[in-house]
């Protein structure tokens, strides 16, 4: 109608007038279109877009449950191996273990405790071997295993240490081990819907729990005690997996959860049933999810056929002593009870959707008749005013509701439309003005506001940080100090007879003061404040000299000479230990920067800055060198550039360090030609 009335050269429309005659249906069609169009088009539509989301996170919500259940799985299958090598260890500490070692019938009173322990520890054989690798007790007493020192496990315990993995065994191996564990492990295999193609019809070799722990034999000879759990049959273990996973109710009804250890991909420990009374032990894994998780090293986590019926799967790979992939560990629930609930609510809200149509278009198709009527008297009305007929009315009844009232207004708006028109026209122009300029204002506070925002959110994050790497070390401490005092009590209660343990009581006291090291930089990182330490004064020369025999086994290693220049005359004002740790930080970072050799300089000098004396201390490498976008960040709490190496606060702290002592932390560095770090210390007064 704006048209017609502010642009006059368009205003003759007899084709548009002639086309809309009384009695026309586009009135009407558009009408019974908006009246139906959201019952019988976009309520479908969008009731098919819900179910498809609904039907995607229900999926979804499954894929998470089914991965939850595997993560219990891994952790049980973790701890059993956590807690293998840590009862065999400590066996091999024991007292009971020593006195057998001391007595006259060395050989039977060990293989007389060893099968007692073994039986205890529920294990499958334990036999200790001295370092000739040579048998000197064992449980059961036909054990005579292959201690061929090149298991990895094995060789970790004759150097020095423990370890527990799993390894696959030869059923030869398992024959000299025990006749029932070579039997035990032996099965048929099945043939299985979707299996990878095989000519092989048994699977004889055994996956075991191999854990090995050194043992001083005494009279300067070292040994290994070997222990292992046979996982082939072990029916025991792969029910608590199940049931700790799937406990009573977890699942609906209908639905059963199953867990499965393969070798390869076989399944020798399974409680998946082959038939009613039967477990499904010999069969196989599709060949999809054997390239997925054995090929590929992936995490399965998919629907998958299993046996005789599909499951809502997880697989993870196991992985041997030497790295290889070995087998699979699976859990999962029958699908089929999720997919009925599915389609029973899909075929419920269709139906329920029927019912609601079927009611409610009719009574639509009752209204609209009622509003297209009128309307189409309106719009003959109107046609009849564009062709110049200015006394044409409706002379519609007056009635309630909206459409007589606007129809009794109509000829009051057809001679305001001009005006209001021109009216409306000069607003637009004055809110296109206002806008622009509130657009202005607006884009320029957003830009602050994202600027406040980011430093909001890393202000946050340090300190989310620094109270979480509080917590921790708090936690720590209190284990570790009653590690340190019930290590003292026992070296009291021991006496003379410590010595027999003297090394191992060492290095037990080391790593604890170790632990305790850790800590306490974590908590000089966190609060920082609270931990500023003793404050004197040190001749900036001395302290570099202390530092280098720290590092001396790092820099004979890798070839590097070091220049160091001393002609400081000043005294600065700082905690030692700090000053040595932040020195200690930088040479090591210098060393890294320089695997093929190189040369450090360590340089100090008096130096003021801004009138205020003080020293100027230099650490220059000839190495790798940064990018602008690395210095940018190195200073950040936790970016390292050494991947797995670093944690990414060495220079944080040392930075907060020099800070705190109103000093200065300045890097230079060139690619491929090195790096150099200036700290300036104000002089001692």
């Amino acid at each position: 109608m704006n048209n017609a009335t502010t642009s006059p050269p368009e205003k003759p429309a007899t084709p548009t007038t002639a086309a809309i005659q009384p009695g026309g249906r586009s009135v009407r069609f558009r009408l019974l279109a908006i009246a139906l169009l959201p019952t019988l088009v976009i309520l479908p539509l969008l009731l098919g877009f819900m179910m498809a989301r609904w039907n995607g996170k229900f999926d979804s919500l499954l894929t998470s449950k089914v991965h939850g259940d595997l993560t219990i799985a891994h952790q049980y299958f973790s701890h059993i191996l956590e807690n293998t090598g840590k009862q065999i260890e400590a066996l091999g500490q024991s007292v009971a273990f020593r006195a057998a070692l001391s007595e006259p019938n060395e050989q039977q009173h060990l293989s007389a405790l060893l099968e007692q322990k073994r039986k205890e520890m529920g294990l499958d054989f334990l036999y200790l071997i001295n370092g000739n690798a040579r048998v000197a007790g064992a449980s059961p007493k036909t054990v005579s295993p292959d201690t061929n020192p090149n298991w990895p496990v094995i060789k970790t315990a004759l150097a020095g240490g423990s370890r527990t993995a799993v390894d696959i065994f030869k059923n030869a191996d398992l024959a000299a081990i025990s006749p029932a564990m070579a039997r035990r492990a032996r099965l048929d295999l099945i043939d299985t819907p979707n299996a990878a193609p095989t000519d092989q019809n048994i699977e004889s070799r055994g996956m075991v729990m191999h854990s090995a722990s050194h043992v001083d034999m005494g009279n300067g000879m070292q040994g290994a005690l070997v222990g292992g759990i046979l996982l082939n049959q072990n029916l025991v273990f792969i029910d608590t997996i199940n049931d700790l996973v799937y406990r009573a109710s977890s699942l609906p009804e209908g639905s059963q959860g199953t867990a499965t250890l393969f070798l390869d991909d076989v399944r020798i420990s399974t409680n998946v049933r082959l038939f009613e009374n039967r477990r499904a032990l010999g069969t196989r894994v599709s060949g999809a999810v054997r390239t997925a998780v054995l090929d590929d090293g992936k995490v399965w986590l998919d629907r998958a056929f299993v046996v005789n019926d599909w499951y809502i799967s997880a697989y993870e790979p196991i992985t041997d002593s030497f790295g290889k992939r070995v087998g699979m560990l699976y859990v999962g629930f029958l699908e089929q009870p999720f997919a009925r609930t599915k389609y029973e609510s899909l075929i419920l809200i269709v139906g329920a959707f029927l019912v609601v149509a079927t009611i409610t278009v009719p009574v639509f198709l009752r209204w609209a008749r009622g509003i297209f009527k009128p309307l189409e008297r309106m719009t003959r009305t109107i046609a009849r005013v564009e062709n110049g007929d200015l006394g044409a009315r409706t002379n519609l009844p007056a009635a309630r509701d909206e459409i007589s009232h606007v129809a009794m207004h109509l000829d009051d708006l057809l001679d305001q439309v001009q005006q209001r028109d021109r009216q409306l026209r000069d607003w637009n122009d004055e809110l296109n003005t206002r806008v622009d300029e509130r657009t202005a204002e607006l884009q320029k506070a957003n830009q602050q506001l994202e600027a406040t925002t980011k430093q909001l959110i890393m202000s946050e994050k340090l300190a989310a940080i620094g109270e979480i790497t509080a917590g921790v070390a708090h936690e720590i401490n209190n284990p570790v100090a009653v590690l340190q005092g019930n290590l003292d009590v026992m070296c009291s209660l021991l006496g003379e007879h410590a010595n027999i343990a003297k090394t191992e009581i060492r290095l037990m006291d080391e790593q604890v003061s170790r632990i305790n090291q850790i800590v306490t930089k974590l908590l000089q990182f966190a609060k920082p404040e609270e931990y500023a330490g003793f404050v004197e004064r040190h001749d900036a020369g001395a302290v570099i000299g202390d530092c280098l025999p720290l590092v001396q086994h790092l820099l004979n290693r890798a070839a590097i000479e070091v220049k160091l220049t001393h002609t400081s005359s000043r005294f600065v004002v700082m905690n030692r230990t700090e000053l040595q740790q932040v020195l200690v930080n930088l040479i090591v970072n210098a060393i890294h920067a320089m695997p093929n050799g190189g040369v450090l300089t360590l340089m100090d000098q008096d130096m003021a800055r801004d009138g205020e004396p003080g020293i100027l201390i230099t650490v220059a490498d000839t190495g790798t060198g940064m990018t602008p976008d690395v210095m940018e960040r190195i200073f950040d709490p936790f970016f390292t550039t050494k991947r797995r190496e670093g944690t990414g606060l060495g220079l944080s702290i040392s930075k907060t360090l020099i800070d705190r002592q109103g000093g200065s932390f300045d890097v230079q560095s060139t690619p491929e030609q090195g790096t150099t770090f200036h700290i300036w210390l104000p002089e001692a007064n």
